[in-house]
């Protein structure tokens, strides 16, 4: 087993993921930026590494950096987290270059998972479910446009390469298809620096699920069930639950099953999500993400099963811990992202925390970065912590997931958390009734506080 692990990352995924590291007995590395010199996973770490100024290209993105912390303090081993270099096949393979042990999936596993266009191939040949659309390699206006055409508008032109809803276009007639692939190419351009699209049918009103899978890179893998991500604001996720309220059991092991035998046809290694949307029924794949998800606790939460220790393990060789047959689902989960934005504006409010108390109690998990007295810097994404609530069923966890919002303080800067007191209080979540429009419609009309 590992004996030393260094965390490329920050917050509260790396005092996360120290955690886990800590009670399977392994020592710790953080590194941080001139930013994070106070922050908290550097005070919890056993070590750590300072790695440039505050700006992410200059500190977290900086692969060789990382790599040199590594060689420094005699770490064995890399968790990549989420976000920063995570999905950057590039650093996995210097990492295993460097004689390292990568904690995350192969290098070629990232690689072909990156490209939603060849991501989406790979899936449809692994039997899984996929939106119809177009995604061939002659990338011209006109044959773009004539596959508008047949798929049926309204469609979605979305770049290949893309992620966040940048390089995306809704096209509703066939008339402003022109226009809209043009301004979808030339964001796609800046963002990705590749301007390839692919064009999707356009479900009108699906909930966004999630499949968390595990493999062991030699040919076995497990579904831990799904995750409902359909409560997002531009296409960024706000409200997680797990189960979904929208799947019954059947739905929930078949798509599940599907998603699990793709990975054993894939030997793919390590945790991964496999994403899509879910309309009367049907599941049309979206992406794969090959890493952490932000709301893996929830999984955590109904299975049992800590997914970092699981990461770990086939990292170093040791194989899944669990069987399919082991793999059971208790209860009902919801997370809440905790932002440092004001509540309507959405605005970043960076600064001093001048009062924190997050709230505790029976199946209640805050995973955060922050303490009283911190102060949020500029720099980065405006992430507090995630509240975790479990109940026996989906009326107690809203139920508990209340009475948290109330006992949750964050003073010194703007939160979230009015607007999440507003959302638990709702007829329409409360009825499990939303799709991913749900939330825009919601904050631009009278009824958001």
């Amino acid at each position: 087993m590992i004996a030393k692990l260094l965390i490329a990352n920050r917050g509260e995924i790396a005092c996360r993921i120290i955690r886990t590291a800590r009670a399977m007995g392994i020592a710790t590395v953080a590194v941080y930026s001139d930013a994070d010199a106070r922050a908290l996973h550097v005070r919890q770490a056993d070590e750590a590494v300072h790695i440039g100024p505050s700006p992410a290209a200059e500190s977290y993105l900086v692969g060789e950096k990382i790599i040199a912390a590594a060689k420094q303090t005699g770490a064995e081993a890399i968790h990549p987290g989420y976000g920063f270099l995570s999905e950057n096949a590039g650093f996995a393979q210097a990492v295993i270059d460097a004689g390292l042990i990568w904690v995350g999936p192969k290098p070629s596993s990232i690689e072909a998972m990156g490209l939603k266009d060849a991501a989406k191939t790979l899936m449809m040949e692994a039997g899984v479910p996929v939106t119809p659309g177009y995604l061939g390699a002659d990338q011209s206006a006109e044959r773009l446009k004539k596959e508008a055409d047949a798929i049926g508008y309204p469609v979605l032109i979305k770049a290949v390469a893309g992620g966040g809803g940048k390089g995306m276009r809704l096209v509703e007639r066939a008339g402003d298809f022109t226009d809209a692939l043009e301004s979808a190419r030339g964001e796609a351009r800046t963002a990705f620096g590749n301007a390839d699209v692919l064009i999707e049918k356009f479900v009108e009103k699906p909930r966004h699920i999630e499949v968390q899978v595990f493999g062991d890179g030699e040919g076995d893998a497990v579904h831990l069930g799904e995750r409902d991500c359909s409560l997002q604001r531009r296409h960024q996720k706000v409200w997680e639950e797990a189960n979904s309220p929208a799947l019954n059991v059947e739905q929930r092991m078949k798509i599940g099953e599907i998603c699990a035998d793709a990975m054993r046809k894939m030997k793919y290694r390590g945790a991964g999500t496999i994403e899509f949307l879910y309309e009367n029924g049907a599941f049309y794949f979206i992406e794969m993400n090959t890493r952490l998800q932000v709301e893996h606790p929830i999984t955590e939460a109904i299975t049992g099963i800590d997914l970092v220790h699981e990461q770990i393990r086939v990292a170093a060789g040791a194989g899944l811990s669990v069987s399919q047959k082991d793999v059971t689902f208790s209860g009902h989960a919801i997370e809440c992202r905790i932002n440092a934005e004001n509540p309507r504006t959405f605005a970043p409010s960076p600064g001093r925390i001048s009062y924190y108390h997050p709230p505790g109690g029976l199946g209640v998990r805050v995973d955060s970065g922050v303490y009283q007295g911190y102060s949020i810097p500029p720099h980065y994404d405006s992430l507090i912590g995630k509240l975790i609530v479990h109940g026996r069923n989906r009326v107690e966890c809203m139920m508990r997931l209340r009475r948290c919002l109330d006992e949750f303080v964050v003073d010194g800067i703007d939160s979230t958390i009015p607007l999440f007191r507003d959302l638990v209080d709702n007829q329409d979540i409360a009825n499990g009734m939303y799709d991913i429009h749900w939330l825009e419609k919601y904050l631009s009309s009278d009824d958001a506080g």
